[in-house]
C-alpha cells in the first residue's frame, strides 16, 4: 500500500509539468494569411500549453527611440502604441520602475496559468472527489462484508492506560485541525462551483473569505501538532520483525488468531508515516503559498529531478527550472491539493478503524484507557511490556531502603 501511494504521488508530480508541456517541439503555424500576425492556431496552441514561436508578438513592442524624431509632429506622442506596450508588459521587456529591489516585482503580466486553471477545475477536482467517494464506498463494502472487528473474549473489567493525556491532546489537535483544513480547503477549491449556484455569489464569497482565514491560521496548529506527534511516536513506529507476522496474517483477516504487536501494529505504522510524510509535504507547500516570494520549491526540485535523470527514465521532457513566482504558486497549489486529497482518503480509513470498524478502539483516544482483553488481542507484546514495567515498579517500591 505504501509503495502504491508513493508511486501515485510521484506519478502526479511528474504528470503535472508534462501536462503544461504536452508538445515538446515548438509549433510554428502558417501566418502568411495574416501578414505575420497571430492566428487562431496560435491562440489554441497556447491554451493547450504548447510551446509556440512567439517572436512575432514578443518583438512587436514598438521602437521608443523613434519618439525623438516625431516628438514635434502631430499624431502619436511616442514610438510604442498601447498594444505594443501591453505586449512588452506581457513578455517582461517593458522599462518598469518598481518600489522593491526584487526583480520579480517587475512581472506584471503572467499568462502561463491556462493549463493550471484547466487542471484545477478539471482532473484535480474530478479525480480528487472520486478518490474520497471511492474510499467511502470501499469502507462501506468492507463493513458490510467483514463487519465490526469484535473482541474475541469477554471483557476483563480491568483497564490499562493506552495513551497519556499529552498524547491524546496532540492527536486531537492534529485531527481537529486537519478536519478544519480539509473542509475549508474543499470549499476554497470547489465552493464557487457548488455554493454560488444555490446561495448566490455574495454568500459564496463570504463563506470562502472565512474559509481562507480559518485555513491559513489553523494550519499553524496542524504543523505544530504534527511535529509533536512525530517526536512522541517515531520510535514506536520503526518497522521491526513483528510486522512481518502482521503482514502475513493481513492484520488478523487471515488466520484464527490476531497477530501480536507492540504499541503500534504495522497498519498503524503505515498511517503514522503517511501522515508524517504527506503532512510534512502539505505543510511545506502550504508555507510556500503563504510566503510565495520567500519560499520557492519547484524550480529547484525540477532541476534535481532532471539532474537525476528521473524525467528521462519515465519518458517525460525535461522539467522547467526557470519559474516565475506566479508559476511557483500554481505548482504549489496543485501539489498542495493533490497531497491533501490522498491524505484525506487515508485519514478516512483511519477514522473508520478507530470508530465503527473496531470494537473498543475509540476509548484509547477518548479516556486513554482500554480493556485488557482488547489490548491482549490487538497489542499483546505491548501489554506484556507494560505489565512487566508495572511489576518492576511495584517490586522496587516494596523493597525497603537499606
Amino acid at each position: 500500500m505504501f509503495r502504491l501511494l508513493s508511486a501515485f504521488v510521484f506519478f502526479i508530480a511528474l504528470a503535472l509539468p508534462s501536462f503544461a508541456q504536452e508538445a515538446g517541439s515548438t509549433v510554428t503555424p502558417d501566418r502568411s494569411a495574416t501578414g505575420g500576425a497571430q492566428t487562431l492556431d496560435d491562440i489554441l496552441a497556447r491554451q493547450r500549453g504548447e510551446s509556440i514561436d512567439d517572436s512575432f508578438r514578443r518583438d512587436a513592442t514598438g521602437d521608443p527611440d523613434s519618439a525623438a524624431g516625431i516628438a514635434e509632429q502631430l499624431g502619436t506622442l511616442g514610438g510604442a502604441s498601447d498594444p505594443e506596450l501591453w505586449r512588452a508588459l506581457r513578455f517582461g521587456t517593458a522599462d518598469i520602475t518598481v518600489s522593491t529591489a526584487d526583480e520579480r516585482g517587475k512581472v506584471l503580466v503572467q499568462d502561463g496559468g491556462m493549463w493550471w486553471l484547466e487542471f484545477r477545475e478539471g482532473p484535480l477536482t474530478y479525480y480528487g472527489l472520486w478518490l474520497l467517494a471511492g474510499t467511502l464506498i470501499a469502507l462501506a463494502l468492507f463493513y458490510i462484508l467483514r463487519g465490526k472487528i469484535r473482541i474475541d473474549s469477554d471483557l476483563k473489567g480491568r483497564t490499562i492506560e493506552r495513551f497519556k493525556f499529552i498524547e491524546r491532546m496532540a492527536h486531537w489537535t492534529l485531527a481537529g485541525s486537519f478536519i478544519l483544513l480539509g473542509l475549508t480547503g474543499l470549499l476554497v477549491l470547489i465552493g464557487r462551483k457548488f455554493l454560488a449556484p444555490t446561495f448566490g455569489l455574495e454568500a459564496n464569497a463570504t463563506v470562502l473569505m472565512f474559509s481562507k482565514f480559518i485555513h491559513n491560521n489553523v494550519s499553524w496548529a496542524f504543523m505544530l501538532s504534527l511535529i509533536i506527534v512525530f517526536v512522541m511516536w517515531v520510535w514506536h513506529n520503526i518497522p521491526d520483525r513483528t510486522d512481518l507476522v502482521w503482514i502475513k496474517q493481513a492484520g488478523g483477516i487471515v488466520g484464527s488468531k490476531h497477530p501480536p504487536a507492540k504499541k503500534f501494529n504495522f497498519g498503524q505504522k503505515i498511517i503514522f508515516w503517511s501522515v508524517i510524510v504527506l503532512g510534512g509535504s502539505v505543510s511545506v507547500s502550504g508555507l510556500s503559498l503563504l510566503f510565495p516570494y520567500e519560499i520557492t520549491l519547484f524550480a529547484k526540485t525540477f532541476g534535481i529531478l532532471n539532474d537525476m535523470g528521473l524525467t528521462a527514465l519515465f519518458g517525460f521532457d525535461a522539467l522547467p527550472t526557470q519559474l516565475s513566482p506566479q508559476e511557483e504558486m500554481q505548482y504549489g497549489q496543485l501539489w498542495h491539493a493533490i497531497v491533501a486529497f490522498v491524505m484525506m482518503s487515508i485519514i478516512l480509513a483511519h477514522i473508520y478503524i478507530g470508530s465503527v470498524g473496531m470494537e473498543g478502539a475509540s476509548s484509547a483516544m477518548t479516556s486513554g484507557e482500554v480493556d485488557e482483553a482488547w489490548a491482549e488481542q490487538h497489542h499483546s507484546i505491548w501489554l506484556e511490556e507494560v505489565k512487566a514495567k508495572q511489576m518492576a515498579e511495584q517490586n522496587n517500591s516494596a523493597t525497603p531502603a537499606e
